[in-house]
């Protein structure tokens, strides 16, 4: 295919440099500002969601002590610490972040269900406002995730 140009006629261009900085340049500014929020957001939430998953995988008491509250094993505490830590590894690489704020918008909807049902229920609203950045951090990683499922379903 060959790719047809129009000729630009001199009234056409910008009469002055800031002309070109009209809404488009601060709506780039304002991605930029985004982008940067949520790579900033991913950071400390994989700081906070890895020493949570490895408290679990240490069995720290704390971590003992809710899932007894809970009534729910220390398999189960080993099992959710390994996803948070395993998530939170794939939250730091770019090409998996998408895919684990996915996971995790799963992984903190159950905690906020088992804070709000069988702990404490004001509490439930912490997990639950990290799943809406968990769904904006997946939401800006779309296209890496995209193109990961897609390398996955080609077999590479």
């Amino acid at each position: 295919m060959s790719e047809i140009t129009t000729p630009v006629s001199p009234s056409a261009a910008p009469a002055s440099p800031s002309a070109a900085t009209g809404p488009a340049s601060a709506a780039t500014g304002r991605r930029g500002r985004g982008a940067v929020a949520l790579s900033v957001s991913r950071y400390v939430l994989a700081l906070f969601l890895g020493f949570s998953g490895i408290a679990k995988l240490i069995a720290h008491e704390s971590a003992i002590e809710s899932f007894d509250r809970m009534g729910w094993s220390h398999g189960a505490m080993y099992v959710i610490g390994g996803l948070e830590a395993a998530g939170a590894v794939a939250l730091l690489i770019p090409v998996l972040a998408g895919v684990a704020a996915i996971a995790f918008c799963g992984l903190l909807a159950g905690a906020s269900v088992v804070q709000l049902t069988l702990l404490d229920p004001p509490n439930a609203v912490m997990p639950a406002v990290l799943v809406v950045v968990m769904v904006l951090i997946a939401r800006d990683r779309r296209d890496g995730t995209a193109a990961l499922v897609a390398r996955v379903r080609r077999g590479a």
